[in-house]
């Protein structure tokens, strides 16, 4: 009678063990769905958010090439009181930053980012580049001040 009660225990342990171990697994199963559906939200919000900041730095640098090509216009109408051979020095200097400003605006539409990695690395490189078109274009505009 001994044996069979710690039989029939023994049975009954090793049925909830059983049974317990297979709830586990679909919980498992379960969570991992659950990670797999968080995570898709997360990419996609990571998606989005890189699209955002995509759209909104090309509109920043549309609007710095307009002002650049503005103020382009409005230098050359002032080279026209100038002396001819300072006019020729200006017309070629200026004519090099234009050039710049208009392969800027071609390098910012023809891109096309793969990765996050690749849009931080293009837009920290193009970002330097803007800096050096606005210094020089300063740097024209104090010289003809003078």
């Amino acid at each position: 009678m001994k044996n069979s009660i710690l039989t029939m225990t023994a049975i009954a342990l090793i049925a909830s063990a059983v049974v317990t171990g297979c709830n586990t697994s679909a919980q498992k199963v379960e969570n991992a769905e659950d990670n797999v559906a968080a995570a898709e939200q997360d990419l996609t919000k990571a998606n989005q958010e890189y699209l955002a900041d995509l759209q909104k730095y090309r509109e920043e640098v549309a609007m710095k090439i307009a002002t650049n090509n503005k103020s382009i216009a409005e230098f050359n109408a002032r080279m026209d009181n100038q002396k001819a051979e300072a006019k020729a020095d200006y017309k070629k200097r200026i004519d090099a930053i234009q050039q710049k400003n208009s392969d800027m605006k071609k390098k910012l539409d023809e891109f096309k980012a793969e990765s996050k990695e690749q849009w931080e690395n293009f837009k920290a490189e193009f970002s330097r580049d803007m800096e050096d078109l606005g210094i020089a274009f300063k740097n024209m505009t104090t010289s003809s001040n003078k």
